[in-house]
C-alpha cells in the first residue's frame, strides 16, 4: 500500500517508518520539519519526505486536501489532539482511503476504576490533552459506526526508548532520578509510591500499528492499548530501577503537599499529572484481535532508554 504517515520522524515514526518500508509499503512521511528521525535506518533513503506545517495549512483549510493528493491507501496520523483537526482529515478523506489510523493515548481514561483498565470501560477523562484525545477518539469511531469510514484508535502509554529521557520513579522527566538511584542516594517518592506508571517502548507502538494495517477487518472501528504488558507501581519501579544499578533502594515518602515543594514546579505538575491518571491498562483485545505481542516488559523498556542516557552523558542530577 501507499502510506502516508503524519508525523513519521517522532519518537513512533523512528521505529514504525522502518518497519513499513521492511513490509512493502511505499511511504511518505510529512513534517512540519524535515528533521532526522531518533535513530538511522537504511529505510529511510526509499521514504518520501514532504515538508508541509499542519497548523498553518489546517488554518487555510488546505491540509486534508494536500493529504488527499498523496493518494493514500492508508494514512496513519500520529499528530493529531483535537476533534475538529481529525475532522479537516476524515472529510477530505472520506472514500477515498482504505485504512485511517490515529494516534490516541491512554490518559482518555482519566482515573482508572476497575484494573486493568479495558478499551470498554467508560472514559472520564480530564486535563485539556487527555480530554481532546477522547473526543476525537469518539468522534473517529462514531464516523467508522455510522459511515462506514476505515478508522482505528491506538492508545500508547508513556513512550521510551533510546533518544529521550523516560518518564522516571517520581513520575516526571528528570533524569537526575535515575542518577540518585545509581548512587545509592535518598528518592523521595510522593504519598506511599503506590499509583501507577504504564509504559511502552516506542518500537512496540509501531508492531501496534503495523497489526492494526495488517488485520483490517478486526481494527477499523475499534480502539486499542498499545502499552506494556504491566504497569509499575512508583515504589517497585525505584526499587526495581535501584537493584538494575546495583544499588539497595534508599527510598522516602511525603505527602503529596510535602512532597510537591521538595521538586520544580515543572516537575511537581508533571508528577500530578501522572498520579491523578495512576494508568493500568489491559493488552488482551490488542492480544486477541491484531496479535500484538510486546517485545519489552516496562522495564525493559525504561532500561535501554536509561542506557542510552548513560551513553551519552545525560544522566544528570537537577
Amino acid at each position: 500500500m501507499r502510506v502516508v504517515i503524519i508525523g513519521g520522524t517522532g519518537h513512533v515514526g523512528t521505529y514504525l517508518v522502518p518497519r513499513l518500508v521492511e513490509a512493502g509499503h511505499e511511504v511518505v512521511c510529512i513534517s512540519r520539519q524535515l528533521r532526522k528521525p531518533y535513530q538511522s535506518h537504511a529505510a529511510w533513503e526509499s521514504v518520501r519526505q514532504i515538508g508541509i506545517d499542519r497548523s498553518a495549512a489546517e488554518q487555510d483549510g488546505s491540509f486534508g486536501d494536500q493529504v488527499r493528493l498523496l493518494a493514500p491507501d492508508a494514512v496513519i496520523d500520529m499528530i493529531c489532539y483535537t476533534p475538529e483537526s481529525a475532522r479537516r482529515l476524515v472529510e477530505p478523506l472520506r472514500g477515498r482511503v482504505r485504512h485511517f489510523l490515529h494516534c490516541g493515548t491512554i490518559w482518555v481514561h482519566g482515573h482508572s476504576v476497575q484494573v486493568p483498565t479495558t478499551e470498554a470501560q467508560p472514559r472520564n477523562p480530564f486535563g485539556e490533552y487527555g480530554t481532546n484525545k477522547a473526543a476525537t477518539e469518539t468522534y473517529l469511531l462514531a464516523e467508522a459506526q455510522r459511515t462506514g469510514f476505515p478508522a482505528t484508535v491506538l492508545h500508547p502509554g508513556h513512550i521510551v526508548g533510546p533518544g529521550w529521557a523516560p518518564l522516571n520513579p517520581t513520575g516526571n522527566f528528570n533524569p537526575g532520578v535515575f542518577a540518585k538511584l545509581a548512587q545509592g542516594q535518598e528518592v523521595l517518592l510522593p504519598n506511599l509510591g503506590m499509583e501507577t506508571v504504564h509504559h511502552v517502548h516506542a518500537d512496540d507502538v509501531a508492531q501496534a500499528f503495523m497489526q492494526a494495517l495488517a488485520n483490517w477487518s478486526s481494527a477499523v472501528g475499534e480502539s486499542f492499548h498499545a502499552v506494556s504488558p504491566a504497569a509499575l507501581t512508583l515504589r517497585g519501579y525505584a526499587e526495581a530501577m535501584a537493584s538494575w544499578f546495583g544499588q539497595p533502594a534508599q527510598l522516602r515518602f511525603l505527602p503529596w503537599d510535602e512532597w510537591r515543594k521538595t521538586v520544580s514546579e515543572e516537575n511537581a505538575n508533571a508528577t500530578w499529572d501522572h498520579i491523578a491518571h495512576s494508568p493500568n491498562c489491559s493488552i488482551m483485545k490488542a492480544q486477541s484481535l491484531l496479535n500484538y505481542q510486546p517485545r519489552y516488559s516496562s522495564l525493559q523498556a525504561v532500561q535501554e532508554s536509561v542506557s542510552w542516557l548513560i551513553e551519552v552523558g545525560n544522566l544528570l542530577s537537577d
